[in-house]
C-alpha cells in the first residue's frame, strides 16, 4: 500500500458550520474575488479556497494517477489560528478534526488524518492532541512552524511535547505564511521562498534551543525535503561552533539531522537523492502536497529519478510510515 503522508483536505462541512454559528468559533466567511475566505475575528482573512481542497471525489482518481494508494490527511495549516483567543481556538481546532474525522471514517480504507491543535496554549494543545488520537482516531499532530511569530523552539510548549511523547505519535510542521512578506509578494516567491525559510527557522530553533535534548523521545517530520536545514548544516554547525558556552544543543546540529523525518517534496531528483545520502532511506516519508499548485503529480517517479533501488522505494512509500503513524 503506497500512501502519501502529506496531502490536505478541508471538509465542505466546515463551511456550513460556519454559516450557521460564525460567533461560536470566532470565525465568519466573506466572499472575494476568487471565492469564499474565512476571517477571523482579530482581523485576518485567509486567500480563498480553492475547489480541489474541499472535494472528495476528484481525490480518489488523483490518487490513482499518482500510484497512491492512502493519503494522512492534515486541513489546510494556514486555518489553525493560532493568532485567536486560545478558548476560541480550542473550539475551532475541534470541529476541524470532528469534521475531518468523519470523512476519514468513511472512508478508513483509504484516508487517515492528522489533528491541528490551538498551539496559542500549551494545555489545551496537549489536550486536543489526545481528544484527536483518542476520539478522532488521528495518527499524529499536525502544527505550523511557528506560533504568532514566535517559533517553536521559543514558545512555552513542553507539555505538548510531553503530550506528544506520552501518546506515542509523530507531529508534522507545516509552514504558514498567510501574509506574505513584503519581499515575497511577487512572482510566487512566497510560496517559493517565504514557507520554506519557515520550516527552516523552526527546525532549527528546535534544535539550538534545547527541545530535542529535553524531549529524546519527540518526534518530527519536516516538510518539503526538510526546508533548507539539511543542505545548509555545515552552517548551522559551524555558527555552533562559534558559541563561546555553548550550553544548548549538547551537539552539533548535524547530529540531530537524524531525529527528524522528511517528505519527499523537493521537485529535483538530484536534491532528493542528496537528501537520501544525507539522512538514510529510513528517515525518508513519500509526500505529494495535494491538492496544492506546487504539488508532485508523480510521486512515485519522483523516488525513481532519484535513483532508489525497488528496496527502497517500497520503504520510502510506505514501511517508513507504517512504522511511524503505525498503520
Amino acid at each position: 500500500m503506497t500512501i502519501d503522508m502529506h496531502a490536505h483536505l478541508v471538509p465542505p462541512i466546515v463551511l456550513e458550520d460556519l454559516e450557521k454559528e460564525p460567533s461560536r468559533y470566532g470565525v465568519h466567511l466573506e466572499q472575494a474575488a476568487g471565492g469564499t475566505c474565512v476571517c477571523y475575528d482579530h482581523g485576518l482573512k485567509i486567500r480563498p479556497f480553492f475547489d480541489r481542497l474541499l472535494d472528495l471525489e476528484q481525490r480518489w482518481e488523483e490518487m490513482g494517477k499518482q500510484g497512491i494508494d492512502r493519503q494522512i490527511l492534515s486541513v489546510w495549516a494556514d486555518l489553525f489560528g493560532y493568532s485567536m483567543p486560545a478558548d476560541k481556538g480550542a473550539g475551532w481546532n475541534r470541529l476541524l478534526n470532528e469534521r475531518l474525522s468523519q470523512v476519514v471514517q468513511r472512508y478508513p480504507e483509504r484516508l487517515s488524518m492528522l489533528a491541528c491543535m490551538p498551539l496559542q496554549n500549551a494545555t489545551l494543545a496537549a489536550k486536543e492532541l489526545e481528544y484527536g488520537v483518542k476520539q478522532c482516531g488521528a495518527v499524529g499532530g499536525v502544527i505550523a512552524a511557528s506560533v504568532d511569530d514566535v517559533n517553536l523552539g521559543d514558545a512555552d510548549l513542553d507539555e505538548f511535547w510531553a503530550a506528544a511523547v506520552d501518546l506515542d505519535v509523530p507531529l508534522f510542521m507545516h509552514p504558514t505564511q498567510p501574509t506574505p512578506a513584503a519581499r515575497t509578494t511577487k512572482y510566487g516567491l512566497n510560496v517559493i521562498v517565504q514557507y520554506i525559510y519557515d520550516s527552516t527557522v523552526s527546525a532549527g530553533s528546535l534544535v539550538m534551543s534545547g527541545v530535542l535534548d529535553r524531549f529524546p523521545e519527540l518526534r518530527i517530520i519536516l516538510p518539503h525535503g526538510g526546508g533548507y536545514f539539511p543542505y545548509q548544516i555545515g552552517r548551522f554547525d559551524r555558527i555552533y561552533r562559534n558559541q563561546e558556552i555553548p550550553r544548548s544543543p549538547s551537539q552539533p546540529p548535524s547530529a540531530y539531522l537524524g531525529r527528524f523525518w522528511y517528505d519527499t517534496i523537493l521537485h529535483s531528483a538530484q536534491a532528493l537523492s542528496y537528501l537520501l545520502g544525507l539522512v538514510g532511506s529510513e528517515r525518508v516519508l513519500l509526500g505529494t502536497d495535494y491538492p496544492f499548485p506546487v504539488d508532485d503529480p508523480s510521486p512515485m517517479q519522483s523516488l525513481a529519478d532519484a535513483g532508489c533501488s525497488q528496496a527502497e522505494i517500497e520503504q520510502i512509500s510506505q514501511g517508513n510510515t507504517r512504522a511511524l503513524f503505525k498503520l
